[in-house]
């Protein structure tokens, strides 16, 4: 499963990438808000820290006007994914996107239906958002497992399951389980990823007994 990281924070993306588990970034207005930065600046220098693909995401409703935006995002670099909400309008862009060849991530997903439409549309990534699901009591790795499940019966279907809205490590290992192609992960998630007590303890003695080895001081 690949990796990527959701932050328009480019000091998170940085340090995740000289880690080396990084595959792609996304983005979204809310997050590049945070950043206080101008958009393009934001995306034009994660473009530059990563070779994967990196979600722009378009903010106008309307089919036109975000096939203006996307067009002019996908300029920028060669690595731009135009992020598309899954709307009748976002995926009659989707579908234009696709045939012009820029890469598409459709977001805002909450069904296995609303991902088989996106599919048909030429998503190149689905990024059903868990997390948000199981904030009004609903499972959000049962969508992932429909998804992928129904994706899976289907050699025509080229889209890839990017696990969203994910909100602590279990997510990530239970996209992993069920198949998913992506879970794009937090920084604070990444940083829990790594924490086990048993590596503390156990690095913690394997220290303190080296200090009992002859000449290690």
């Amino acid at each position: 499963m690949k990796f990527f990281i959701d932050t328009a924070d480019t000091d998170e993306i940085r340090k995740a990438a000289a880690i080396g588990v990084l595959d792609g970034v996304t983005t979204n207005p809310s997050l590049v808000a945070k950043s206080g930065r101008p958009f393009k600046d934001v995306i034009l220098e994660i473009c530059e820290l990563v070779d994967g693909p990196v979600s722009a995401e378009v903010t106008a409703t309307e089919t036109e006007e975000m096939l203006d935006e996307a067009r002019e995002y996908a300029s920028w670099a060669n690595n731009v994914i135009i992020k598309l909400p899954l709307t009748p309008d976002g995926l009659n862009a989707c579908n234009t996107l696709t045939d012009e060849g820029i890469g598409t991530n459709v977001t805002l997903c909450f069904s296995a239906n609303q991902a088989l439409l996106a599919a048909r549309a030429g998503a190149s990534f689905i990024s059903p958002f868990v997390g948000r699901l199981d904030d009004i009591g609903h499972d959000g790795m049962d969508v992932v497992d429909e998804i992928v499940t129904a994706y899976d019966h289907y050699d025509n279907i080229d889209t890839e399951v990017l696990v969203a809205s994910v909100r602590h490590p279990r997510h990530v290992t239970e996209a992993a389980l069920m198949g998913a192609d992506v879970a794009t992960v937090p920084p604070s998630v990444i940083e829990q990823m790594f924490q086990h007590p048993k590596t503390d303890l156990g690095l913690e003695k394997f220290l303190a007994d080296w200090e009992s080895v002859p000449g290690s001081e």
